[in-house]
């Protein structure tokens, strides 16, 4: 889906030509502010210029946009979602701004667009202030919605730009635990599908999006090689990232089962998607008698623990898990030196002669 925008410009009006997702070409007329208002499609026929020039004069018998109301929430967010700039977010991206979307159109939806000031934003914001990440999604949805409006020259002013983020304190995902690996390991052992998902992720530190396209593709001389793709502000960020077979991990890979293109697969050997993954690996999890509520990215930050309580620095950290910035890094490396000193800390409480 994509859109293509070409504006022209008459005698005081504008008409804008679209090309939608069947890649066909629609027309519009807008005069300032105004509404948009439908024309037909065969461009430069006599009813074309008919409507053209009602349109130039304000009539009211001017066919508007069918559906939604050309300055309405509902119409700007339609043609944002067949732009470029939602085209280009990573298909999670477009999932999460859907679901915040749909809320949001069902009591706003004929609102006109540009009479949305920063204090609707707020309000919008502080109905969601209970779920704070929830809060952070909308806020971050609108921000993305009229930044692209301004951009095509639809607003004149982006209400969400100087609304603030809700602080949000948490922890993220759980981490896992040695403890937990063990008792995995027991149930799943060596020969198990649910064994190759554990080790690729506990070896690699790779993200679960990416674990579940590695494969023997991607391996030479030993050496995983893969771009890594991360969502940054919306839009999909590439990292290339060279990890080594560990031994566990070859030896989970030799014993299988795997699949053709990609070590974690189905019971029928075929690829796997993040999300049902995700959902396999819980499962597998409570199967192992782990506790409710961890899940495969809590692999991925207990890969990341061991890795910082080695010695490993920042640098590092982000070498091997595809971080562009340290702000990841810095909080392992922080908790493995508030580590060791305390121990040094504790080691000086022992006086001479005790």
């Amino acid at each position: 889906m994509f859109l293509c925008w070409s504006v022209c410009f008459a005698a005081k009006g504008r008409y804008l030509r679209i090309r939608n997702n069947r890649n066909r070409m629609i027309w519009y007329f807008r005069r300032g502010r105004s509404v948009r208002v439908r024309l037909p499609d065969d461009y430069g026929s006599p009813a074309f210029m008919d409507a053209y020039e009602a349109a130039l004069r304000g009539a009211s018998s001017t066919r508007k946009v069918s559906g939604a109301p050309g300055n309405s929430l509902q119409f700007l967010v339609d043609a944002w979602r067949q732009s470029s700039d939602w085209a280009g977010t990573s298909i999670a991206t477009r999932k999460q701004r859907e679901n915040i979307l749909h809320h949001v159109l069902e009591t706003a939806g004929r609102t006109p667009f540009e009479a949305i000031s920063a204090s609707h934003i707020r309000e919008g914001r502080e109905r969601r202030k209970d779920a704070p990440a929830a809060a952070n999604i909308f806020l971050k949805t609108m921000r993305a919605l009229f930044r692209w409006a301004k951009e095509a020259e639809l607003v004149t002013v982006d209400p969400a730009k100087d609304v603030p983020f809700l602080k949000a304190k948490t922890r993220g995902f759980t981490p896992r635990t040695l403890e937990d690996v063990m008792k995995y390991r027991c149930r799943w052992p060596l020969g198990t599908r649910q064994r190759v998902a554990l080790e690729v992720i506990l070896n690699t530190g790779l993200r679960r999006s990416d674990a579940v396209r590695v494969g023997r593709q991607h391996v030479k001389d030993d050496v995983n090689t893969i771009n890594t793709f991360k969502s940054e502000n919306g839009r999909q960020a590439t990292v290339t990232v060279y990890i080594p077979i560990l031994p566990a991990l070859h030896e989970a890979l030799k014993a299988g089962p795997t699949g053709d293109l990609a070590f974690i697969a189905s019971e029928r050997g075929v690829h796997l998607t993040k999300e049902s993954f995700g959902n396999c690996f819980r499962r597998w999890c409570a199967e192992a008698g782990l506790s409710k509520g961890k899940s495969a990215h809590g692999i991925r930050k207990l890969c990341a623990s061991r890795i910082a309580d080695n010695g490993a620095s920042e640098m590092e950290l982000q070498s091997l898990f595809g971080w562009v910035t340290n702000q990841q890094s810095v909080v392992y490396t922080r908790e493995a030196n508030r580590k060791r000193l305390a121990l040094q800390a504790a080691l000086k409480l022992m006086g001479d002669g005790e």
